[in-house]
């Protein structure tokens, strides 16, 4: 998890709320539907339904609720590299990752280094 986001936390009483709603959830036949596709929300790569996760698109911590509009499918790499981030958050990072500004340093990096040897 990034230090750079900043949240409040949801209150102790709303995630304990919705925790038990997302249980309860789990038995119902539209999760077992869902997850019986065995596709990765995230990845989109194929899994048995007992290795997908429930994961909260908006996550509980930041006040997302358990229902069928905030659930997904999600392996478990990838709803651990989710953590409390949104889907948003996510594509930022990614897009962080592969941006020319981050290009332009590994090379100003390297140029450096050439210059010390």
């Amino acid at each position: 998890m990034t230090d750079d986001i900043y949240f409040t936390p949801a209150s102790d009483s709303h995630k304990k709320k919705e925790k038990a709603k997302a249980r309860e959830l789990k038995q119902g036949s539209w999760w077992k539907q869902v997850v019986g596709k065995g596709i990765c929300y995230h990845c989109e790569q194929k899994f048995k339904a007992d290795e997908l996760t429930m994961d909260h698109l908006i996550p509980i911590v930041r006040g997302g609720t358990s229902d069928k509009k905030n659930c997904v499918p999600s392996c478990k790499e990838c709803n651990t590299k989710k953590g409390y981030k949104t889907r948003a958050e996510m594509a930022m990072d990614e897009l962080a990752k592969t941006s020319p500004a981050n290009d332009n340093q590994n090379h100003e990096d390297e140029y450096n280094n050439d210059d010390q040897e």
